[in-house]
């Protein structure tokens, strides 16, 4: 029974987040309808509604997801939930518009006609998906639903009595007012305060003269105002860098043809002459390594032996709050060891002397309950070390970080160093399942869809998060599972090249010489001058911070004590703000400054940084084969409980 006759809803974000609630609200309303009673949906977005902010179809092809076709979608396909109306998965949006080109404009048909299932899509085409999908449910509205849509900003929510319930007015930007039962904060990506360091950049650039780009989503920002044929310096190699490179190489002109043999996987590229000179430099010094080509999401020749869900549950039924470093940490340490050296053997078998003795006393050594924590890893060593020849043992930590303890006698020989290092990672993404390496790194990646959902809401001690999760493995995971296609890797080679990109090299230092008006980097590893350039641009989005933000929105919930930053232990008893609001599960609720729950109010994606962990990605469709985890469409399931506790269900 709904909770009255009349009810009425906030959505405030349209991305994918909001789209959902709206998706789940339809649903849940469909299944279990009363008669009479009406709902009544406010969506609030200044961007198109399905797409949001981050998805907009308008934007540059050269902007490519950072998962294959086959993996995200809109729709849940949980049959505990309410039958959806309409749509599915991104992949079979992909199949029925190749067939039809329904809806579609020239440049989406083009990409579609060779958009294969295990291809990366652009982002435009996911956004077109996204907004599709909305007119689809929109056409299947059930009896007694309206939905309006207010592009604008939502500037405030104010708790206000009702004749029988509590709710909000809900100001907009425009100067409009709702009056509302219910707001769901879906707000995703928003701008945030730059760090002093960024400040100072961006106050020199306004003296000096000279180009600051700060920390933005690269479909935001004006790229032909990077001047042609200067140096820029870009700084961050991960995701976004790889924007950057686009825009500033293809977005001007220039085009990767295939050099040597067909497949060959070597790249040449053809300037247009209109390319700046750009100068990459992250604390890694390299971007992160590509994604290995899979059929599937996770590699199909990894089966998690020792960090499975059975084994977490363990922890739950004993009662036992784990660590992250003592107790999780080791038992996916021992998967990652045990893909690397299986596939090893399997591939490259002379590397190993006896193998199957080899495999044998490995899997003894892995047994968590045989060894303490500290003399297993020892064990692994000393057998490795027997039958694994020097080249061919795996240095985990060292994947992350391939330039570690390495100096350079020029920027030239560190640009070698680099392009051999891509040469190499691309060619590893090439042999997908057949390599060591990514197959390592694979069962990382796998490990990260059972973490998501072990640490989930307080499941982690607040150190274990702090010190551990994200303190040092988050940034771990992502320089390794986190990469583009490996046809980025293959792209940036070819740029290198063709002279058009250079590196600055590990733990850069970056400052401004206002008598020179430049910008300055340097690298401690690297014995040359440092690299100088009157542009740039930080390569990197805005940070998820909700301590930190411009909106203002958040900063009047929090300001009238309805919302909270989450604040957790550290490892000292060190009270430590944390980048999310703090909530109560489940559905997510946040609270307010004196801890009582803000009835009414519900808090779904990036603003629950701090209870679940890797919020940015998509839902995942669930996979022809293998094993679907229970994480991978957590949003959609949160997103139907925040529906159901609206509609009273």
């Amino acid at each position: 029974m709904a909770k009255s006759q009349i009810n009425r809803v906030a959505l405030l974000g349209a991305g994918p987040r909001g789209t959902s609630v709206l998706e789940r609200l339809l649903a849940n309303w469909a299944a279990e309808s009363v008669e009479g009673a009406t709902l009544h949906i406010d969506v609030v977005d200044p961007y198109p509604a399905g797409s949001g902010h981050v998805w907009q179809p308008e934007q540059s092809r050269l902007f490519l997801m950072n998962t294959q076709s086959f993996y995200p979608t809109l729709i849940p396909e949980d049959p505990k939930l309410a039958p959806p109306l309409a749509g599915g998965s991104f992949d079979q949006w992909r199949e029925a518009r190749r067939r039809d080109g329904e809806g579609l404009n020239d440049a989406e048909k083009a990409e579609l006609a060779t958009l294969e299932s295990h291809d990366f899509p652009s982002r435009a085409l996911y956004g077109r998906y996204l907004r599709q999908t909305l007119e689809g449910l929109l056409e299947r509205l059930p009896d007694g639903v309206e939905v309006t849509f207010h592009k604008t900003l939502a500037v405030a929510a104010h708790p206000v009595k009702r004749e029988k319930e509590d709710g909000f007015d809900v100001e907009l930007a425009n100067g409009a007012r709702l009056t509302v039962g219910s707001v769901v904060l879906a707000l995703g990506h928003i701008e945030s305060r730059l760090n002093p360091e960024q400040r100072s950049f961006k106050s020199a650039a306004d003296e000096q003269g000279l180009l600051y780009f700060p920390p933005a989503p690269p479909a935001d920002v004006d790229w032909q105002a990077v001047p042609d044929n200067e140096p820029v310096l870009v700084r961050g190699m991960g995701l976004n860098f790889f924007d950057v490179m686009g825009q500033l190489t293809e977005g001007r002109g220039g085009k990767f043809v295939e050099a040597g043999s067909p497949g060959a996987g070597v790249l040449e590229y053809r300037a247009s002459g209109r390319e700046p000179k750009i100068i990459a430099a992250s604390r890694r010094g390299t971007p992160y390594r590509a994604k290995a080509g899979l059929a599937g999401y996770y590699p199909s020749s990894i089966t998690m032996r020792y960090l499975t869900e059975d084994a977490v549950d363990r922890f739950r039924a004993a009662g036992i709050q784990p660590g992250f470093d003592h107790d999780l940490w080791p038992l996916l340490h021992r998967d990652a060891l045990w893909a690397y050296y299986t596939t090893l053997a399997r591939s490259q078998p002379t590397a190993i002397k006896d193998p199957e003795q080899f495999l044998a006393d490995l899997e003894d050594a892995l047994q968590p309950h045989a060894h303490t924590t500290a003399k297993w890893e020892s064990d692994v060593g000393d057998l490795v070390e027997k039958h694994v020849v020097a080249s061919r043992r795996l240095n985990l930590r060292g994947l992350a970080a391939p330039l570690a303890g390495r100096t350079f006698a020029s920027r030239r020989e560190l640009d070698v160093a680099i392009t051999a290092y891509l040469d190499d990672d691309a060619r590893r993404s090439a042999l997908g399942e057949a390599d060591p390496v990514k197959m390592a790194i694979g069962a990382l990646h796998t490990g990260r869809a059972i973490l998501k959902s072990v640490v989930a809401d307080g499941g982690i001690t607040d150190e274990s998060w702090l010190a551990g999760l994200r303190g040092w493995f988050e940034s771990f995971v992502e320089g390794l599972a986190s990469g583009a296609p490996a046809l980025r890797s293959e792209q940036l080679a070819a740029l290198a090249r063709a002279g058009v990109v250079s590196f600055v090299g590990p733990d850069p230092k970056f400052s401004v010489d206002r008598g020179a008006k430049v910008f300055r980097a340097v690298s401690p590893w690297v014995h040359d001058a440092p690299v100088e350039a009157r542009t740039l641009v930080e390569a990197m989005s805005p940070a998820n911070r909700v301590g930190i933000n411009l909106s203002p929105l958040l900063e009047q919930l929090m300001a009238d004590g309805l919302v909270r930053t989450k604040i957790m232990m550290g490892v000292e008893g060190t009270p430590m703000q944390t980048t999310g609001l703090d909530v109560e599960p489940h559905p997510y609720r946040p609270l307010a400054a004196n801890g009582s729950i803000t009835k009414n109010l519900y808090v779904l994606g990036l603003q629950l940084s701090a209870s679940q962990w890797g919020t940015a990605i998509a839902a995942e469709a669930r996979p022809l084969t293998g094993p679907a985890y229970a994480s991978g469409q957590r949003t959609l399931r949160d997103a139907d409980e925040i529906a159901r506790s609206i509609l009273g269900r």
